[in-house]
């Protein structure tokens, strides 16, 4: 297991310039991490010098960049801001690979009022099903993750149902979109975190470590302190053979040590959990 962390505690100190990617992958660095995640919102320059001193800072590190979080809207109920997500998806696509992430987290789209749970499924598929097959030879992942609710976003994530998430993971495996596993949503929306988990788990390429107080609502907490069954949903993905990225969300806002102590639970977890059979 290689360990990483998208920092949403520093999201506002980033994106407002208070802090710059390269002091973020330095603490990094000096936590001990394998490498670092960003959010495409810190990459406000897009052009080709900038990226490539973006992915110098980064570097000097010593560490790479693992994984950009990305938030395409295809359940849009706009056909041509459909058409403008996936464009846009697609930029975010190259620019990640310009700066050498290995992975771009997708989504599937919002929960729009307009939107039907038949036409979001449609829509969400096909917008994922184009985006995969147009980003062939960047030599990026493409994760889709069941989520929540990022700032970015007006409503809540179209999938975040385990069954609009399991039927589009369903309709998107043929072209190769693999699964970035997130266990505070899953605890947060899942009857059976566990379960769901074992219904991807052949699919799960990345995890996101997260946390949350209670069931039934996402309230993002220090990684176990709430009640995401950790010991076992990793006893799952080692029974399958699973030892790739864990990339922590850590969002308890206590800044470096909120990181620290949720990299130290993480591999701690990791070495304590039994395989559980399937």
């Amino acid at each position: 297991m290689k360990l990483s962390c998208l920092p949403v505690s520093f999201f506002s100190d980033i994106v407002e310039g208070r802090m710059s990617v390269g002091e973020w992958a330095q603490m990094g660095a000096d936590l001990g991490l394998d490498g670092i995640d960003i959010s495409i919102l810190f990459v406000t320059d897009r052009s080709t010098e900038a990226l490539i001193s973006l992915r110098q800072e980064i570097e000097r590190s010593g560490l790479g960049l693992v994984m950009v979080t990305s938030y395409p809207d295809f359940t849009h109920p706009d056909p041509a801001q459909r058409e403008r997500e996936l464009a846009m998806e697609q930029e975010v696509v190259s620019v990640s690979a310009a700066l050498g992430a290995q992975y771009v987290r997708v989504t599937a789209g919002q929960a729009h009022p307009e939107t039907s749970r038949e036409d979001g499924i449609e829509w969400a598929v096909d917008g994922l099903r184009r985006l995969v097959d147009t980003m062939q030879g960047q030599g990026v992942t493409l994760v889709y993750e069941n989520h929540g609710k990022p700032g970015a976003w007006t409503y809540t994530d179209f999938s975040q149902p385990p069954d609009i998430f399991l039927e589009i993971a369903r309709r998107t495996e043929d072209v190769g979109l693999r699964i970035n596993f997130d266990t505070a949503n899953a605890a947060a929306f899942s009857d059976d975190p566990v379960c769901l988990l074992r219904q991807v788990v052949d699919r799960v390429e990345t995890v996101h470590a997260a946390d949350t107080a209670i069931r039934g609502e996402l309230q993002h907490v220090l990684l176990g302190t709430g009640v995401a069954p950790y010991l076992d949903l990793f006893g799952v993905l080692k029974a399958a053979g699973w030892d790739g990225w864990i990339c922590m969300e850590e969002n308890a806002r206590q800044g470096r040590e909120g990181v620290e102590r949720a990299a130290a639970f993480v591999r701690t977890a990791w070495t304590e959990a039994a395989p559980v059979s399937r």
